[in-house]
């Protein structure tokens, strides 16, 4: 279930305070901030914006 387009627009990254945008990875639905690269998991259309909850980015 994808993220309202709505909420996405006034979602920052709790982090860093940087865009993020929606994407999906598998079968599995992220927001990703555009700064520092901080995932967030979606659950049942939800993000869950918690950085207790987040998961670092893949290295390079």
């Amino acid at each position: 279930m994808p993220v309202d387009k709505e909420l996405m627009e006034i979602l920052v990254c709790p982090s860093c305070r940087g865009a993020v945008e929606d994407r999906q990875e598998g079968d599995r639905e992220l927001i990703v901030c555009t700064k520092c690269g901080l995932r967030y998991p979606v659950r049942d259309g939800i993000p869950v914006m918690l950085v207790d909850e987040a998961e670092r980015p893949p290295a390079p």
